[in-house]
Formats: C-alpha cells, structure tokens, sequence
C-alpha cells in the first residue's frame, strides 16, 4: 500500500510502499506521472537501484535526455551523470579540482536544461554516497510564485519570452570552463516565461540563472524582472531543503521547479549520486498552444 507525506505545503511528496526495482504496470506509472503534475518533487526512499536499473526507470517517463557535456565537450551520447566530486574510477576530487570548482554553477538556482532548445521535464536522481556535513539541495516552486503574483503583475508576464544561456550562467562561475565545442553545442535559445501544465492548467513562470534576457527588453529592465520574480519564488518559507540519504531515488519537475546545491567540503568528504533526465515534449514556444 502506498503512503504518501507531503515534504512542504506548496510542493514534494515521500512515496513509500513501493518498489521501484520490480515491474511496474501501466497503470503505477500513470498514477507516478500524475503524481509529478501533482507534487512536483518525488521522493522514494530504500530503493535498490544502479545505472542499468536507472536508465530503465527513466525510459518509463519518456526518452532520456543525453548528458549535455559528454554530448558537447566529446560528442558522445551518454544518459547518466555523476553528481558529486568522485570520478569514474571512484576517486575523489578536492576543492581546487576544476570540475569541482565548474559544478558550484549548480548552487546557483536554475531548472536544469533550460538552456536547450526542448528543456528538460524531468530529472532522476539515485543516492550512493553523501557528506556528513552540507550537499544539500534546495527547491522552490514557480508553481506557487505565480499564484502568489497579482493578477495585474501575471497578466504583465503572460506571453513574455526569454532567451536562456548556458555560457551566460557558467561564465559566472568560470569564464573559460565551457570549451568552444560545447558552447557551439548550446546556442542560446528562447524559452516561454509562463508555462502551462497539460495535465493540471496550472501556470508557472520559467526563470533561473540561465535566463539571461526577455525577448526585446533592455539588459536593466530584463534583469529587475527576472531578478525579481526569483527573489519572490525563493523566500525562506517557500523553499524545501533536501538532505540526501543513500538508496533514495528522487524525481523532480524541471517545467515548474528551481533547485540548487548548497555546496560541501569536497576535501573532507565524498559525494556520489547518479542523475539522468527525461526530454520535454518540446520547445515551450509551441506547448499546450503555442503562442
């Protein structure tokens, strides 16, 4: 029997009861999709998982999305990434290594792929090793940032587009990490600022550190209005902080959640969690009737 506990009023659920290693019908994965509309952020605990079972369970969503920087940097397909500071040979990466130094974009807030041109919808993490101490990840709700909005300040943002920037939210963190091939491989691409869920017609607005400019604003008119719905999107009480714990596979919904790390001494301890995605159904610019 599942039991489901809600991790924070606007958002997140722990499901328990189920075992995502045996076959899962038709009929489970629907009522996992709705509850994605539903809750947005996943959680199962005690799960049994590794890359093979993973990249199965991601199938079930939809089509995996590859790995934007093995795709970029190397030109090869891959759909799972390591989150954390331990290489493929299981050593660990100290604070000055610089793709240690290059993933501390990701406690900037963002959604993750928004910068290409069909984002992601989902993201799948499994848990294998965690710090003592910090490595937490933190998410919000767009979802409940636009219904906290006025209604004179949505229908301001309705029909807004936005171009989103992987080299603009990276070069923030290191100007030159991003190699010429894979910043070729993510050109800029332009993004609807309020989307709509098929399933449920609830809105939400689409920002992040990726999103650099709205379509035909100024830099100073884009970035108080970008700037600003983040900062209503992300107040202490609307944010839910996820300690990670071994063997938890979690799911959540890139289309109307923000996350971000919040950082750990990779010198004093080892962090190592496995992450593939599901791609969107496509560009937002044509979703649920376009503009």
């Amino acid at each position: 029997m599942l039991t489901i506990e809600k991790l924070h009023p606007d958002f997140g659920a722990r499901i328990t009861g189920l075992d995502l290693n045996k076959d899962l019908t038709d009929e489970v994965v629907a009522e996992l999709k709705a509850a994605i509309d539903e809750y947005s952020l996943l959680c199962f605990p005690s799960q049994d998982f590794d890359d093979d079972k993973q990249v199965a369970f991601t199938r079930l969503f939809g089509e995996p999305e590859p790995d934007h920087v093995a795709l970029g940097q190397e030109g090869r397909i891959q759909y799972l990434g390591t989150i954390g500071n331990i290489d493929d040979e299981g050593n660990q990466r100290g604070n000055a290594d610089r793709k240690t130094v290059f993933a501390t974009g990701n406690n900037m807030w963002h959604s993750d792929s928004s910068f290409r041109e069909v984002p992601s919808f989902i993201s799948l993490m499994c848990v294998y090793e965690v710090p003592a101490e910090g490595g937490e990840t933190q998410f919000a709700s767009a979802r409940a940032g636009y219904a906290r909005l006025s209604e004179d300040e949505q229908q301001r943002i309705n029909g807004l587009n936005v171009i989103h920037n992987y080299v603009f939210s990276r070069s923030k963190v290191a100007p030159d990490a991003v190699t010429p091939s894979h910043a070729a491989s993510l050109p800029p691409v332009e993004q609807k600022l309020v989307r709509t869920n098929p399933g449920t017609g609830a809105k939400n607005y689409y920002v992040g550190s990726h999103a650099e400019r709205v379509v035909g604003w100024g830099e100073a008119e884009s970035r108080e209005l970008l700037d600003g719905l983040l900062e209503a999107m992300t107040r202490e009480e609307d944010v839910y902080t996820h300690a990670w714990q071994p063997r938890e596979v979690v799911i959540w919904d890139n289309r109307c959640l923000l996350h971000r790390g919040t950082g750990y001494d990779a010198d004093k301890y080892r962090r190592y969690m496995r992450q593939s995605r599901v791609i969107g159904d496509g560009s937002t610019l044509t979703e649920y009737g376009g503009v």
